[in-house]
């Protein structure tokens, strides 16, 4: 009984002290992983929020490099296509990123891109985590769209 007790409490301490390294691992290691597109949402007329009909993939890396794509099938046509970050409705770039943990946003450097005037750039986004999902918006005031991304 005083055997199977000590192997109960080891358990335990072993399952407490894994969740708590993984709480402590910070959002940078949350960040990382392979997550896809649910939702892009962008405000419309009257206040409206728009969903674009869109895939895409967010990939991050544990070493702080990121690649993103998102494709608006029939957007060459579509008014609601951004000429920001895309070009015939395919959006596509790589680079790395720094994350602040404390305001909660990361900064993407920009190495490479579709759309070559984004190349150099430092984007900083804001995220935010819902359960398995990732919540990104630009922290410019005049942007106002919204990217919902589940985890693969």
């Amino acid at each position: 009984m005083k055997r199977s007790l000590t192997t109960c409490g080891v358990i335990l301490l072993f399952c407490f002290t894994t969740r708590l390294a993984s709480a402590q691992k910070g959002d940078r290691a949350r960040l990382a992983g392979a997550w896809r597109l649910q939702a892009l949402e962008q405000p419309g007329a009257e206040g409206k929020v728009n969903r674009i009909r869109c895939c895409g993939m967010f990939v991050f890396t544990a070493d702080g490099h990121l690649s993103v794509q998102v494709m608006e099938p029939g957007a060459e046509s579509s008014p609601t296509a951004s000429t920001q970050y895309s070009q015939g409705g395919y959006e596509a770039s790589y680079g790395s990123y720094v994350v602040d943990e404390k305001s909660h946003t990361f900064s993407f450097h920009v190495e490479g891109a579709l759309v070559r005037s984004l190349i150099g750039k430092d984007l900083r986004r804001r995220y935010s985590f819902d359960g398995d999902r990732l919540i990104v918006q630009s922290a410019d005031p005049d942007e106002h769209w919204r990217v919902i991304w589940v985890r693969y």
